[in-house]
């Protein structure tokens, strides 16, 4: 028989009070393996730190939401949103099921076209668009979102100077009742400059106004806000029609779904407060069909949904380099995965698990990254089990922003790998080293 591996003995402190009304706490959950590849031999192969993606949950995931509005509305078109997560792997596992390009830079603008999309196929938002950014948008029949009078201008310049059409829709900021509102992009409905602006849009021989699009915040827990973007939204459509004779094509309610990650603060955990798909598109389904848009002129959807479509398919796989004390007594721990890595552990409480059976003792920890920096927290406080150095923890809904938003600071950046849908796994990013760094430095004589 197999002796007994020692754990030292353990003071946990009890707080007397009332007990909680969630009952007791779960068993503690493992991670040992990612689409049927043990985390072990993902780590042995490609290194520690290493990103991980699923494409088998990134493509079941797309199919739930697309099924959630395609089943309640007759004209649905996704637009993957490029800066939620831009590896060109990923990207193209959203254009092979249909989603169109979302890009917000000229740089994205290059990248989506540089994968193979058309040009047609792709909205340009963002409120930094350069006379050359526009240009490339027109010459290759984009749909550029304008976000202010100064690119409005702009625009006429350049489409007087090329001879070119180009397709515009204007960005619309407005209260939905979130706070805090979000009218630094686009222009506001309430006070009439949407509708100025698209007074002036018409009016200008060059420009053909398609379409509609808002952005109203970012992990919107409330769809009745999507409600009232939507008929806001409409009600422009059929005053533009009212007046000009004009329908529009589409309207965008851009993204901002909440991914099942849980916000700093929050009392329950993201995986049981998260909205659903379902929950989404009724919402803004009920808001356009119930609107004033008779039903054959109703505009096809745009949803540039991003976080909630990738964060549940990412994984990062870390290693434990020390446990310590600090001088309070409380426990620290220390792993190889930093905030320069993981940008999303500023504003979410991230799941950290074992990679394999931990010890039945929890302690309150703090788990800190390697860098030489006092902000480098990846967990304030979580229960965790007893860890040894070495051993492996899997960090969990980590799709996006992360791998868009990480910084060359302190350490290289690690593998991005994917597992595909025959379980097989391909690095769709390397690994940094000091060449890649110094290849575009440059030392002067």
């Amino acid at each position: 028989m197999e002796k007994l591996k020692y754990e030292k003995p353990v003071i946990s402190k009890i707080t007397a009070g009332v007990p909680s009304k969630f009952g007791l706490p779960a068993r503690q959950k493992i991670i040992s393996e990612i689409d049927g590849i043990p985390v072990s031999k993902l780590m042995e192969e490609y290194g520690s730190p290493v990103f991980v993606f699923s494409e088998n949950t990134i493509r079941n995931t797309y199919a739930e939401a697309r099924q959630a509005f395609e089943t309640r509305y007759p004209k649905v078109q996704f637009a993957w949103s490029y800066k939620t997560n831009y590896l060109d792997a990923v990207c193209n596992i959203f254009h092979d099921e249909g989603s169109w390009a979302e890009v917000v830079s000229g740089f994205e603008f290059e990248k989506a076209l540089a994968i193979g999309v058309s040009g047609s196929q792709i909205l340009f938002n963002g409120p930094e668009k350069s006379e050359k950014d526009l240009t490339l948008a027109i010459n290759h029949n984009a749909c550029v979102h304008i976000d202010h009078f100064d690119e409005l201008y702009l625009l006429m310049e350049i489409t007087q100077k090329l001879d070119k059409k180009a397709r515009v829709a204007i960005r619309v900021n407005m209260d939905t009742g979130i706070y805090p509102m979000w009218d630094r992009f686009g222009f506001n409905y309430e006070n009439g400059e949407a509708w100025n602006a698209i007074n002036r849009i018409m009016l200008a021989d060059r420009l053909e106004l398609i379409g509609l699009h808002t952005h109203i915040g970012t992990y919107i827990m409330a769809p009745s806000a999507y409600a009232i973007a939507a008929t806001k939204l409409a009600n422009l459509l059929v005053a533009t029609h009212s007046k000009f004779g004009h329908w529009l094509k589409y309207i965008d309610l851009g993204g901002g779904f909440a991914s099942k990650n849980t916000l700093k603060g929050a009392y329950m955990p993201g995986s049981e407060t998260c909205p659903t798909f379902d929950d989404y598109a009724e919402a803004i389904t009920n808001a356009l069909i119930s609107s004033e848009i008779p039903h054959e002129n109703l505009p096809t959807l745009f949803l540039e949904t991003g976080r909630a479509l990738i964060d549940d398919a990412g994984y990062l796989l870390t290693t434990v380099l020390a446990n310590k004390r600090s001088s309070t007594g409380r426990r620290n721990m220390v792993i190889d995965a930093g905030v320069n890595l993981l940008f999303t552990s500023f504003w979410y409480n991230l799941g950290v698990y074992p990679s394999k059976s931990p010890s039945e003792y929890l302690e309150e920890t703090t788990i800190y990254g390697p860098l030489c920096m006092n902000i480098d927290v990846i967990r304030d406080a979580i229960n965790f089990p007893h860890v040894k150095t070495g051993d492996q923890l899997v960090i969990e809904r980590v799709g996006a922003y992360n791998v868009t938003q990480w910084m060359q600071f302190i350490t290289y950046r690690p593998n991005v790998v994917l597992i595909d849908l025959e379980g097989r796994s391909h690095v769709i990013k390397k690994k940094e080293d000091l060449e890649t760094l110094k290849n575009k430095e440059v030392k002067p004589e």
